[in-house]
């Protein structure tokens, strides 16, 4: 067993290894989930709802994002040797992918269950910001999803710790650590909607719908720096998706002030 035996690998045992990157992308999934089983307890549903739910969301959403990410790399990476569509230790997860399969999964679970989808969503959706800002972090020990090209002295401007300005020298340049603006802005935007937002909340679905419009906006800027973004017709995918996200988030916004129902009371 060897722990730590170079910089994409957390432990290796034989022939088996686990990489840096699934160990980022778990730790993030179970802090969403801690945060959504809290809530979903305070409003007074069985514990085990999450517990049956959790699993089979976190198999789909990486499914989705996957799957996201070979559709528009297809010709790029995969049309050549399709077997590596299964190589996702190697990075190639597009979270927006995952966030749609997932909600989709997650309108039919919670249908089933008889429990208000915009309901579900106020529990659920904020952590998703923390299980995000985690994962990012699976990128920098890839080294992907980075910016364009920078100097030395800008990241040491940054006040960054020698880890990360080291990590960012990739075949012999500097760039611009794009993965830790999205992993900080993940990170506001949750302690903004947990902690302001719900504190005023009224109506079921202000969580929910803050949170489309609070990624899609950082993911939008951000990608916009980023030199290693997925296109579609001569566009960046993220960006648009990014703007599809804001325009339904405030949609839905505007849904719940005008016409939505009163949020549900948290349970002593």
């Amino acid at each position: 067993m060897s722990l730590f035996p170079d910089a994409k690998t957390f432990i290796e045992i034989g022939p088996f290894s686990i990489q840096w990157y699934a160990v980022c992308i778990m730790v993030g999934a179970l802090i969403a989930y801690g945060i959504g089983q809290y809530n979903l307890r305070k409003l007074g549903y069985d514990k085990e709802l999450l517990s049956d739910y959790f699993v089979a969301v976190l198999l789909i959403g990486i499914v989705g994002a996957r799957l996201w990410y070979v559709i528009f790399m297809w010709n790029d990476l995969y049309a050549a040797n399709p077997i590596e569509i299964f190589y996702i230790t190697n990075g190639g997860l597009a979270i927006q992918g995952g966030l749609i399969a997932g909600l989709l999964f997650s309108y039919y679970f919670f249908k089933k269950k008889k429990i208000p989808f915009l309901v579900a969503g106020d529990a659920i959706l904020p952590g998703v910001l923390i299980a995000q800002a985690c994962g990012r972090w699976g990128n920098f020990f890839n080294q992907e999803a980075y910016g364009s090209m920078v100097d030395l002295a800008f990241l040491k401007s940054l006040h960054l710790p020698d880890f990360i300005i080291e990590k960012m020298y990739i075949q012999g340049h500097y760039y611009q650590p794009t993965f830790l603006y999205e992993s900080i802005g993940c990170v506001i935007g949750f302690l903004l909607i947990f902690f302001v937002v719900r504190r005023f909340q009224d109506k079921q679905g202000y969580l929910f719908f803050s949170y489309f419009v609070w990624y899609g906006t950082i993911r939008f800027f951000i990608e916009g720096l980023r030199t290693d973004s997925l296109y579609v017709f001569g566009l960046k995918t993220a960006q648009l998706t990014s703007i599809a996200f804001v325009i339904a988030g405030i949609a839905g916004l505007l849904y719940c002030h005008y016409k939505g129902k009163p949020v549900m009371k948290y349970k002593e």
